[in-house]
């Protein structure tokens, strides 16, 4: 498949929510998310074949058609002629603050995959989205916040059913804010599981287990597939080398990214940029 974006919210610093309106040629993707995400359907309709924790659906998608996918499962898709599709991204720190606002358990935030949903709500916000993002005149920061809020909250009270067991338990809200930003920060570095446990101020071992239960990854695939969000972005504004954004984000080299960018977003860098 070969991406071209439309329009992005790369540059409006939203709070824990991002969009993405591009356009999609026909062909064969997999994808894996750090963050919830929640595609929709705004190109004329098509086939399309989805592969998502062991359910496979082929149908027919037309404009208003949703996915939702949690952070670390994987997804396939398959088209078979080229398509417009909206997507947008909620942080695990929005998810639990919305859960915190709403009273809802944290252990609660597990939203199970949905292939295909028709939501009124979501695609009401989803429209609202691609129209913000394609207006030549911006209505702010305050509102795309509101609409990631909106979406949060809506995919809590309707797609998370109660969990079945606290597992591992979770990071607090502030040690996860601690750790996710010094991740961001830092993202160039060569990171070690001991010193994201220091922050945490948990063992090692412990931190491991705690962090994947709280945000569905590892934190080493976490930090590979921020590294590729963040190589993305880069990209995409086209103004250095492939070569120099590998070495900003943090890869070994070009070559290195070049193969976490495919295994994590479905595409090369190269094929992004063109």
């Amino acid at each position: 498949m070969v991406f071209r974006v439309r329009a992005s919210s790369a540059d409006r610093h939203w709070d824990g929510f991002a969009a993405i309106l591009y356009d999609v040629s026909a062909g064969f993707s997999e994808q894996q998310f750090v963050r919830h995400n929640v595609s929709m359907q705004v190109g004329r309709p098509l086939l399309v074949t989805s592969r998502c924790n062991g359910e496979t659906i082929r149908r027919l998608q037309v404009p208003g058609d949703v996915k939702i996918v949690p952070p670390g499962v994987p997804r396939v898709w398959e088209t078979e002629s080229a398509t417009t599709k909206l997507s947008m991204y909620l942080s695990p720190l929005l998810m639990l603050s919305a859960a915190e606002t709403m009273g809802v358990n944290p252990d609660r935030v597990a939203i199970a995959p949905r292939l295909h949903v028709r939501d009124p709500r979501i695609e009401h916000i989803g429209w609202a989205v691609k129209a913000e993002l394609e207006a030549p005149d911006s209505l702010g920061r305050l509102y795309g916040d509101s609409l990631g809020i909106a979406l949060a909250a809506h995919l809590l009270r309707a797609y998370a059913p109660p969990a079945a067991s606290a597992g591992a338990g979770r990071l607090s809200r502030r040690r996860l804010n601690r750790v996710v930003e010094y991740i961001h920060e830092n993202i160039a570095r060569d990171l070690s599981l001991s010193e994201l446990a220091r922050l945490a101020d948990m063992s090692p071992s412990r931190f491991k287990a705690v962090f994947r239960q709280s945000l569905g990854v590892p934190a080493h695939q976490y930090v590979i597939r921020h590294r590729v969000e963040c190589a993305a972005d880069l990209i995409g504004r086209g103004t250095l080398p492939l070569s120099d954004i590998a070495v900003e984000v943090g890869f070994a080299n070009q070559s290195h990214m070049a193969r976490c960018m495919k295994r994590v977003m479905g595409v090369t860098p190269g094929a992004l940029r063109s």
